[in-house]
């Protein structure tokens, strides 16, 4: 029976996971590499209804609403700044605080940790994760985790919640696939003092000629956008590409089209930041022994379905309720695994399909599908992939 877990990894899928295990009756440790907060504090993201409800099965969902404000509609506005159509985004419950809700994720990470701290779950900040190993002892075998730091910990279980480039996953996995370049840089910022006209609780999706941008006014009248350019994938060298650099050349692909979006990217003074798209089909081993991944240590798929966070909160309870119905580790682990893989890969894919990575360099394609998206009803549109939900 699971006593401890050790998990790796402080982000969404980590404190969320804890929380489970909290309610569960298990015990649990978060170590996390960063020495305070969290990497790409400046981008903002969106939680779905899906993900709400994952976080109400943990009574976990108050916080996030209470520092996040509603998207409710869609609306996609063409090239000629005409509005082609406007919709509610699918899968809205009862109210507006099951409908999606936007915040910078620094902002969700430091609620989901103010939480997990008041349910008595320790973090452990400055913990990268070296190895790990099984032992024997008077009790059963234990898995012990090695940190860069020299330091140790011990535990029934390690669950490898550390993101993207998981040290986890190579440790259950050597040869487990790495995480491939989509060929887009997400770029987001925040405008201030511009003067056009947004519908509230709406995210406005702008199709232009070349790219295509979204947008969502909070409620200090900053406007909140996001654009996906197609480009290199950034490296150390870029590091000195400046904020001004980034807006001048999102605003250059918006400036021969008859609407906002080229006044909101240039109305965003040094608030900008840029980062790549990657995406992880599959993984084809998710455990093996007394360890697992979950989140984007497991898969992960590029922003255009912006179910990134919704998906680790839904694998955070999924394996905390698994470890508590099963008294076997190894079982807990293949029961998850099979709970989660086909959602999750098909989330993957179709996000993929939204990103149009078979187009054009000029991002034309991707553009094109971004439309019709956005004409459907937005990231969420689908029943499958907002309707999921979760029973503890």
């Amino acid at each position: 029976m699971t006593e401890k877990a050790l998990i790796i990894g402080g982000g969404i899928a980590g404190a969320v996971t804890a929380m489970a295990l909290h309610k569960a009756g298990i015990e649990s440790e978060i170590f996390e590499a960063y020495p305070t907060g969290a990497d790409d504090v400046g981008a903002f993201l969106v939680v779905f209804t899906n993900g709400l409800e994952a976080l109400r099965v943990i009574d976990a969902h108050g916080p996030v609403v209470d520092h996040s404000f509603p998207a409710l509609r869609v609306a996609l506005i063409g090239e000629d700044g005409a509005l082609r159509g406007e919709r509610p985004i699918s899968g809205i419950g009862e109210g507006a605080a099951l409908g999606p809700r936007t915040l910078r994720r620094a902002t969700l990470y430091r609620v989901l940790h103010d939480e997990a701290a008041r349910r008595g779950i320790p973090v452990r900040h400055g913990k990268r994760l070296v190895g790990a190993e099984t032992v024997s002892g008077p009790h059963g075998d234990r898995i012990v985790a090695s940190f860069a730091d020299g330091s140790t910990a011990e535990g029934d279980v390690l669950i490898g919640a550390d993101g993207l480039h998981s040290a986890t996953r190579t440790l259950i996995d050597p040869q487990a696939p790495r995480p491939r370049y989509t060929g887009q840089n997400t770029v987001c910022g925040y405008a201030h003092g511009i003067d056009t006209p947004l519908a509230p609780e709406t995210y406005t999706m702008i199709a232009g000629k070349r790219a295509f941008l979204g947008c969502t006014r909070a409620p200090d009248g900053d406007v909140w956008w996001f654009a996906n350019v197609p480009g290199d994938e950034l490296t150390g060298d870029d590091a000195a590409r400046t904020p001004a650099a980034w807006r001048s050349r999102v605003a250059e692909l918006f400036a021969d089209d008859a609407t906002p979006a080229a006044a909101i990217v240039r109305a965003t003074g040094d608030s900008v930041i840029a980062s790549n798209s990657y995406d992880l089909a599959t993984t084809p081993t998710w455990h093996n022994g007394s360890m697992v991944i979950l989140g984007d240590a497991a898969h992960a798929a590029a922003p255009n379905a912006a179910q990134g966070a919704s998906m680790a909160i839904e694998d955070g309870v999924v394996l905390g309720r698994a470890l508590r119905d099963h008294a076997d580790p190894r079982a807990a682990f293949a029961a998850f695994d099979e709970l989660r893989r086909d959602r999750v890969e098909k989330v993957v894919a179709t996000s993929a399909g939204l990103a149009g990575r078979a187009g054009t360099p000029d991002g034309t394609r991707a553009r094109e599908v971004e439309a019709r998206r956005a004409e459907r009803g937005g990231a969420g549109a689908s029943d499958w992939l907002t309707g999921y939900r979760i029973t503890w």
